[in-house]
């Protein structure tokens, strides 16, 4: 007789493999939050960029409208046989903006570059996360395959100490099977990252070998713009005397201008502080005439007086003194507020002309080649043709209209700033008139060399000459 013995002690599953598993489950929940903090962290860098990218975007496109216009200045003066400082001065200007033009490659190529190391790091570390994901997968089939007997399964539930164990182990068993497929999501997700990562990859390289060929291109036309430089500035330096004689001349219409706006200035302040004192003299006549009137008198009462209010019991509160001006010019209160205005709307301020070019600055200009300089009070725009509209800057008063024999000026008032338009070859707009931003206020003389137009745009506060480029949007 075949006897049977059947061992009714519980069979515990080995404690090794299923504490081993908890630990993959544990290690498997970190890695997946690493990896989306780091994704976070990618896309946050990955933004900066793609920020840089729009500005410089945006700035070359205002290089390349500027270059465009002064291009076509420089086409119409290119062909002169006599060299003239306007020329010497549209070809420097035309040769800033295109260094400015390559220093925006540069720093797009820079973007590019940077942003290819941060995608290689990403796709590294996503690498490498694979290959961990993959390792810890493995030995979970290594475990299930040892472990794929039915009976092995039954074995561990039945094996339980009570009830309610069985139900731990089942639940336990399930939330593994779901941890294998996890496991397998993650690991192709993660290699769909990769394969994204390693298609921009191609995109940014393909987008620096753009850039890398237009550098090339814009540094060689730099190099040709160089070179007619070098043949202007070589024929004006051989001219240096008849240069010395057109600079002397412009300092001394400069001071005409200078002394001419400094008298306009100086009758308004003259101006200002007669209407304050006829105001202040008004209000002290006023003062005097309510003191002198006597109060009302009290009614009489039987062994009483009769009381007459005297001048010191109604005399009115002393008028408060007007705070010092904080201007050279006195200013009311609609001319302080619109002075106010015009400072806070420093840097968005319109051109004076359209498809205009500053081909001279402010200040103190060296001319290359020679030891000679040349102070310009303001700036000096250069446009295509004269006989453009030349407009307001900001609301004012128009303050003077002159001419000083060398063309019309215009001189408006915006509170205690002043924005002066000269060389005009018409003016459309008289003295006190109310002017508007942008309200066209005469038209654009020629320029010296009669090849284009140009105007002198100067900006005072009070006394003071200012750079009136930064205020200009």
């Amino acid at each position: 007789m075949h006897i049977t013995v059947i061992d009714k002690r519980p069979v515990k599953p080995d404690p090794a493999p299923c504490f081993f598993n908890l630990i993959l489950i544990a290690m498997q929940k970190n890695t997946v939050l690493l990896a989306v903090a780091f994704m976070g962290f990618a896309i946050q860098a990955a933004a900066q960029p793609a920020n840089d990218r729009s500005q410089l975007e945006k700035e070359r496109n205002e290089l390349q409208k500027e270059m465009k216009e002064i291009q076509g200045m420089y086409d119409r003066v290119k062909g002169q046989k006599k060299q003239t400082l306007g020329q010497l001065n549209v070809l420097i200007r035309k040769i800033n903006l295109q260094e400015q033009y390559i220093n925006s490659i540069n720093k797009e190529l820079k973007s590019i570059d940077d942003d290819i190391y941060l995608s290689n790091l990403e796709i590294y570390r996503l690498q490498k996360q694979v290959d961990t994901l993959k390792a810890q997968y493995a030995r979970t089939v290594v475990y299930a395959y040892k472990n794929r007997s039915n009976y092995d399964y039954l074995n561990f539930i039945f094996s339980a100490s009570s009830f309610n164990d069985a139900i731990r182990r089942i639940n336990y068993l399930k939330s593994y099977r779901a941890y294998r497929e996890k496991q397998v999501n993650t690991i192709l997700e993660t290699q769909q990252l990769i394969a994204q990562r390693q298609q921009q990859q191609l995109g940014r390289k393909t987008q620096k070998n753009v850039a890398l060929n237009n550098q090339t291109k814009q540094v060689q036309e730099l190099e040709v713009q160089k070179k007619e430089k070098d043949v202007v500035v070589s024929q004006l330096k051989s001219k240096e005397k008849e240069l010395t004689s057109q600079i002397a001349e412009r300092k001394k219409r400069d001071a005409k201008l200078k002394s001419a706006i400094f008298a306009i200035i100086e009758r308004e302040r003259v101006k200002a502080l007669e209407e304050e004192k006829k105001r202040l003299a008004a209000l002290e006549a006023e003062r005097k005439r309510n003191a002198a009137v006597p109060g009302p008198k009290t009614n009489p009462v039987e062994g009483g007086t009769v009381k007459v209010n005297t001048p010191a019991e109604t005399k009115k509160p002393a008028e408060k003194a007007a705070p010092a001006p904080k201007t050279y010019v006195i200013l009311n209160a609609e001319e302080t507020k619109l002075a106010a205005s015009f400072t806070a709307n420093r840097g968005k301020l319109p051109w004076p002309v359209d498809n205009g070019v500053v081909c001279s600055n402010f200040g103190t200009n060296k001319i290359e080649g020679t030891l000679l300089t040349e102070d310009n009070p303001g700036i000096t725009i250069c446009i295509p043709s004269a006989g453009v509209a030349v407009k307001s800057v900001f609301d004012g008063e128009v303050l003077s209209v002159f001419n000083l024999g060398d063309g019309m000026s215009v001189m408006i008032k915006h509170g205690n700033f002043y924005t002066i338009y000269s060389n005009l070859s018409s003016v459309s707009v008289s003295k006190d008139a109310v002017v508007r931003t942008g309200q066209a206020i005469g038209r654009a003389g020629n320029d010296d060399d009669g090849n284009g137009g140009k105007i002198d745009f100067m900006l005072m506060q009070d006394k003071k000459n200012v750079n009136p480029r930064p205020w200009l949007r």
